[in-house]
């Protein structure tokens, strides 16, 4: 039942800082259908591999680095991470079962979720936010700078990805490759490193979430991403694991229909978001197994 007290500014005004979360999840979640495209399983580090690149730009701005050479600096460091993981570790296992990988990437959950406490330090650490603390007002709706700039940013990344893939050659050879590797193989493709460049661009989407999320809590600590990566799950499966266009589009409406219900139903608290999310995820999988935009298999016998 929606409050007394409702009003449309106080709805606008919740869908905009919903897009912000949003933006968000759909980032992360876009980085977990890159690797599941190439892959078929979902990288359970992801959210880890961010915040490991949250510490890192956390460490530039401690030496004095401003925080948008930071920014950049770090996406860099995730992509070059993000390739050397797919090499290093993904590489020799990758003709092996699914399980494999799927151990392989829990078991990276668990040495990068380590290592972020061994290296940084348990302790939370403070993180200025780069957007001005304040708001402007658009038709009597007080809208924060913060949302609009995490907002503005997060789908600024996702469209630059999309236009790369959409009008580059390099672009064009990860969807076949993503589409069908041994076609793209025999092609001349080269495969090997199409996949690593995948895993560079999802490293990088991770470390967009993680460095703007950071901003929205103004404090950094090792299981900061935890639950955003659960968020950005239910959204890539919502959407369907195999479309990207579907994984921004969930995660951006997910964003906005938990802070409409956090804030208009009294029960669901911020405790209650994710067992809520799930619920909507397990009732549109009922209906439509594939997720809202993904494609049912069809074999033929």
């Amino acid at each position: 039942m929606l409050p007394l007290a409702f009003t449309w500014t106080e709805f606008a005004q919740q869908v905009t800082s919903g897009l912000a979360a949003g933006a968000i999840y759909a980032s992360l979640a876009l980085a977990l259908v890159l690797i599941y495209q190439t892959t078929n399983v979902v990288n359970f580090a992801q959210g880890e591999m961010a915040t490991f690149t949250t510490y890192i730009a956390w460490t530039l701005m401690h030496h004095g680095l401003a925080y948008w050479p930071a920014f950049v600096l770090t996406l860099l460091i995730a992509f070059g991470g993000g390739v050397t993981v797919e090499r290093v570790l993904i590489r020799p296992v990758e003709h092996r079962p699914e399980i494999v990988i799927v151990i392989l990437t829990i078991g990276m959950f668990i040495a990068i979720n380590g290592l972020d406490g061994w290296i940084f330090g348990p302790e939370v650490k403070a993180f200025d936010s780069p957007f001005p603390n304040r708001s402007v007002v658009v038709r009597g709706v007080s809208i924060s700078i913060q949302d609009i700039g995490t907002f503005g940013v997060c789908l600024g990344t996702v469209v630059a990805l999309w236009l790369f893939f959409r009008l580059t050659t390099l672009g064009l050879a990860m969807r076949a490759v993503a589409f069908n590797p041994n076609a793209s193989r025999l092609m001349g493709v080269r495969v090997g490193w199409m996949l690593a460049l995948g895993w560079g661009f999802a490293a990088t989407l991770g470390a967009v979430a993680g460095l703007l999320t950071e901003p929205s809590q103004f404090v950094l600590s090792p299981t900061m991403m935890q639950s955003i990566l659960i968020y950005a799950f239910a959204a890539a499966v919502l959407g369907g694991l195999e479309s990207p266009v579907g994984a921004v589009i969930s995660g951006i409406a997910l964003g906005v229909f938990l802070n409409l219900v956090g804030q208009y139903v009294g029960f669901v608290t911020s405790e209650l978001r994710l067992p809520v999310a799930f619920a909507v995820l397990l009732v549109v999988l009922l209906v439509k197994p594939s997720g809202l935009f993904g494609r049912a298999a069809v074999r033929k016998v």
